[in-house]
């Protein structure tokens, strides 16, 4: 590795740091070393605009040829973890078709629960084992837009900080308090304990998402994308809703029922027409 103007310089692939971004890409390596990888000019600047100070921020040529890439640059370009790379080593450590020649290793740090869990007004989204790396990371994003107090992700869900998920809350990861749970009976009897009722979509439902009051604390259980919710957590529901739908599509995706329903709570709290 050579330092060039106070900035690295790694062109081989068998550089100790090239290793480490590599091995990120398995969950038990990031789980190991509490790091994982963000990829892309809005990702990397949102990352840093949040305060976050990546353990490595790596770039090539290709930077400079993307929309806002060199004013990214500009505020990276006094950064001390910063490393430059080859374009040809990079498109080895990227996950995308058409990399944008910036990606960082970001620390993660899982909230607890009493950061997820407000004393009022809660509005938590229970991950019920999910699979979709797109899906976990639209309905992210989403609960960040539709002001989601915190997200509780159950331990057969994928995994948040799978690349792909990453990608796909364009973001949003950095501003929401994320916990995993084990024991989902143990969670829900913490929630209950607080006067938090837990909802549900489900085929049996009879109440519909206008009808349900959404003002009140609560948490909302979304299920996996072809089981849905599983039989253990309905038994917990307080009250299965239903999203009205006039065409002939008997379900919807998850991120987008997920979506719908976190409108209707954003309508009703915040009086959105």
């Amino acid at each position: 590795m050579q330092v060039i103007n106070g900035m690295k310089d790694i062109t081989s692939s068998s550089n100790p740091i090239i290793k480490e971004v590599k091995g990120l890409y398995k969950k038990k390596e990031r789980w190991n070393k509490n790091l994982f990888i963000i990829e892309g000019v809005k990702i990397v600047e949102e990352c840093i605009r949040w305060g976050k100070t990546p353990k490595y921020i790596l770039f090539s040529e290709e930077l400079f040829s993307v929309n806002g890439g060199e004013e990214l640059f500009s505020i990276l370009k006094n950064n001390h973890n910063l490393i430059k790379v080859p374009n040809s080593l990079f498109r080895e450590l990227a996950d995308t078709e058409k990399p944008q020649g910036i990606l960082a290793v970001v620390d993660f740090n899982i909230s607890k629960m009493d950061e997820v869990v407000k004393e009022k007004k809660n509005f938590i989204i229970i991950l019920d084992e999910l699979q979709d790396p797109g899906n976990v990371g639209t309905i992210i994003r989403s609960a960040d837009a539709f002001g989601v107090s915190g997200i509780i992700v159950t331990e057969n869900c994928v995994d948040v900080y799978n690349p792909k998920v990453v990608r796909a809350t364009m973001g949003s990861l950095f501003h929401i308090p994320i916990t995993y749970i084990k024991d989902k009976k143990e969670v829900i009897n913490y929630l209950k304990d607080r006067q938090i009722r837990i909802y549900t979509t489900s085929l049996q439902g009879e109440t519909y998402i206008y009808d349900a009051d959404f003002k009140e604390n609560f948490a909302f259980i979304i299920g996996n994308e072809s089981k849905g919710v599983t039989e253990e957590m309905i038994k917990f529901a307080d009250l299965l809703i239903k999203i009205p739908m006039e065409g002939n599509a008997e379900s919807l995706n998850a991120a987008i029922a997920s979506s719908i329903i976190m409108y209707e709570v954003a309508r009703q709290r915040f009086n959105i027409s």
